[in-house]
């Protein structure tokens, strides 16, 4: 999908969104989607200049020099926003890179340069469906909900990385979508897992046509998930069931200001 409008509004709520990732070459609409649900509970989401990757996917490889590289630039990249901007969150809707970004105190821990600085940015670390709780109440009344049943596949990185467990389908239920998980297995990994699906892409695609079996006896009219990789393999296996981030579906469903 196209990435569509980026909110204008200012807001005295800011937050800090990760623009290096591949999600938005792959998912554009990804961003803009999570920049105008926030812009409508009236927090801005800002980008910063220069920002590359989070430094997971080396790390998937074992390029753990590499991965540390990207880890200090990003938070070159981040820190005078984080410091001069009154940013609340770095907010992350790529489950993947947010259980990296969490443990960027840890793997810099011992790099006096970047120590304190990388334990603020993991500090300062949010998913997006942290969010969800107080998205659920201020757009309460302005959310127009698709009729169907929408599938959710919880990513590893969010409730096993993360340990972040029902705050999405908490959310979106109480914002009246009919959200369910898989009665089977919706613990076990859908085959992406970082690099895995390119380097082992028959194993992968034999834990995708398991997850989707399960997903698709929900009968859904389309299945969302919370990380790129798990989005787009997903996506090649699912058919004509549409398959995209759980912010896009909320962002579609959600009617303009009165």
């Amino acid at each position: 999908a196209a990435a569509g409008a980026w909110p204008t509004r200012t807001h005295a709520r800011k937050v800090l969104l990760l623009a290096g990732c591949v999600q938005p070459a792959m998912m554009p609409n990804v961003n803009a989607a999570t920049a105008r649900v926030l812009d409508a509970a009236g927090i801005q989401t800002l980008l910063a200049k220069d920002a590359g990757c989070c430094g997971g996917v080396k790390f998937h490889l074992n390029d753990q020099a590499g991965g540390l590289a990207q880890m200090r630039a990003l938070i070159d990249a981040w820190w005078p926003l984080i410091e001069g901007s009154d940013v609340e969150a770095i907010v992350m809707n790529a489950s993947g890179c947010g259980v990296t970004v969490r443990e960027y105190g840890h793997l810099l821990r011992h790099d006096a340069a970047y120590a304190a600085k990388a334990q603020r940015v993991s500090d300062m670390t949010r998913d997006l469906g942290e969010y969800l709780d107080e998205l659920a109440q201020a757009l309460q009344g302005r959310v127009r909900p698709p009729a169907g049943t929408i599938a959710y596949h919880p990513p590893c990185t969010l409730q096993h990385g993360q340990r972040r467990r029902g705050e999405v389908e908490q959310g979106l239920r109480a914002l009246g979508f009919e959200l369910r998980v898989a009665n089977e297995e919706s613990h076990l990994c859908c085959g992406s897992a970082g690099t895995y699906s390119v380097l082992q892409p028959e194993i992968a695609g034999a834990l995708r046509e398991r997850k989707l079996g399960h997903l698709q006896a929900l009968a859904p009219v389309e299945i969302v998930s919370a990380n790129v990789g798990c989005i787009s393999h997903l996506q090649a296996g699912a058919g004509d069931t549409p398959v995209r981030h759980w912010v896009e579906l909320l962002d579609a469903a959600l009617a303009p200001a009165g």
